[in-house]
Order: structure tokens, then sequence, then C-alpha cells
């Protein structure tokens, strides 16, 4: 398995195009990051080329932070900024030769109109990103960090994804996310994998290193991989130390538990 550096968290304290390569420099084999446009997107081009790490997937923009936005694609009367907000990401990932966008939903609230929003949204970003042979992912995201967020199960994601009726849009699965909302990893993941697109890992419940808390990967990963996923694992935790690096003893263990498998 491919063990990807989640560039929103990991090596926060550098720039972009340097945090591809502390993640090269360290072992991981793929890089994946949040929100990138504040960087010209041929430094990042140049650091992924240089390094030859694949850049997995960005986040379309989450909005109006200071005001508590965490995502526009399923806010009734947000669809124009949804829209640009999915164009801005496709763009920017092409040219930088990302796989994926993962289409941020927010917090809606189940509001009226909330999922005819997000399945509008998501609909035009299928049809920009499959002109570029990009993946869109969503993502259920736990409502304890991000309350009244839109999506929050799998069966929710699922039933998203049918009604579109599009070959490139997946589900992102959290695996700190999905153990805090519905549990039962493993046969969730045998259920689901149809329509997984991509994983990532962090400790349940502090989100730090995946080396402690309620989940053991190497375990869990065994299964994913067994249950037939081949994708990669995305490190998508906070570094409970300020170093990234100082924190990373955890990468060899797992590589070595699942190569003994």
């Amino acid at each position: 398995m491919q063990i990807s550096a989640n560039l929103g968290f990991l090596y926060a304290d550098l720039p972009l195009p340097a945090r591809i390569h502390a993640a090269a420099s360290d072992g991981f084999d793929a890089v994946e990051c949040h929100f990138p446009y504040d960087h010209d997107p041929g430094e990042i081009r140049a650091a992924l080329d240089a390094t030859g790490l694949p850049m997995l997937s960005l986040n379309t923009r989450p909005g109006d932070t200071a005001a508590g936005e965490f995502g526009l694609a399923a806010l009734p009367g947000r669809a124009e900024e949804a829209r640009a907000a999915v164009a801005q990401a496709v763009a920017f990932g092409a040219a930088i030769g990302a796989g994926a966008v993962h289409v941020m939903a927010g917090r809606s609230l189940r509001a009226a109109g909330s999922e005819e929003a997000f399945r509008a949204t998501l609909a035009h970003a299928c049809d920009l990103a499959a002109a570029h042979g990009m993946t869109i992912l969503i993502e259920p995201i736990n409502t304890r960090d991000v309350p009244g967020y839109h999506l929050t199960s799998l069966e929710q994601a699922t039933e998203t994804i049918t009604a579109l009726d599009r070959d490139n849009i997946r589900i992102m699965f959290d695996c700190y996310h999905l153990q805090i909302l519905q549990g039962d990893l493993t046969r969730r993941f045998e259920q689901y994998l149809p329509l997984v697109g991509h994983v990532q890992i962090a400790a349940v419940p502090d989100r730090g290193e995946p080396d402690a808390g309620e989940l053991c990967y190497a375990r869990l990963l065994k299964a994913l991989r067994e249950a037939g996923y081949h994708g990669a694992i995305g490190a998508e935790y906070r570094p409970r130390g300020c170093d990234t690096r100082a924190g990373l003893d955890w990468l060899p263990r797992l590589r070595a538990a699942l190569a003994s498998a």
C-alpha cells in the first residue's frame, strides 16, 4: 500500500513546495493537500516532478472560515459560489496533475433544498473533472468536529452517488471520521468498497499520529487490503508535537507490519 502525506496538516511550518520535498525525504509515496490556492501551481508541479511524488487530491475552498463555513456545495442559494470553487479546484488540480478533487459539502444543517444543491454541484463537478480524467470525492465528516455538516454517513454518500449516476465520483473513506460516526469499519469497508476512492487515517479520538487510540491500523489496513483495496492510504492527522518529523516513527512500523502479512 502506498502511504500519502496529507500536507494540509503535515509539515505545516513549511511552504507547500517544501512540504512535498520533506514528504519525499521522509519516505512517503505520495502527497495530498487541502487548499493550495495561495501557491503558484507551477512551483507545486515542479516540486512534484522533482520528487516523483503524485498529488492524489485537493479540496475545494471551504468558504468563509471566519464565519464558520466548511464547504459550499450543499448550501442552498450558494450555487454560483460552489460552482466557482469547483471550477477553481479542478483547474488547479489539472495544472498540478492531481488525481481527484474533494468537494466539500459544508454545514447545511440539513436545510430544505440542501441535498438537491449538493447533487447539482456534484454533477457539475463530475462533468468538469471528467474532461481532465479526474475523480470527484465526497467525504462523510463527523459532527463532533464539524457540527451541522451535511454528509454524515456512508449510506447517505451512497444515495448521493447512486442518484448522480456518474462514473467519476467516489467516497473518501476517512477512518477517523467514520469510526466516530459509525464504527464497524472493516465490515463497512467491505460493503462499500466498490464506491471507495481513497482512504485516510488518523488516531481516534485525538486525530494524532495513527499509532495510538481506538484503532489498530496495522490490523485494519491488512483487512482493507484483503477486502480488495489497492489504493493509497492518506495520513491525514494532526501531529501531537510541533515537528512532523519527530513523530514519524509510526511510518516504518506500519510498513513493516503490512509487509509481514
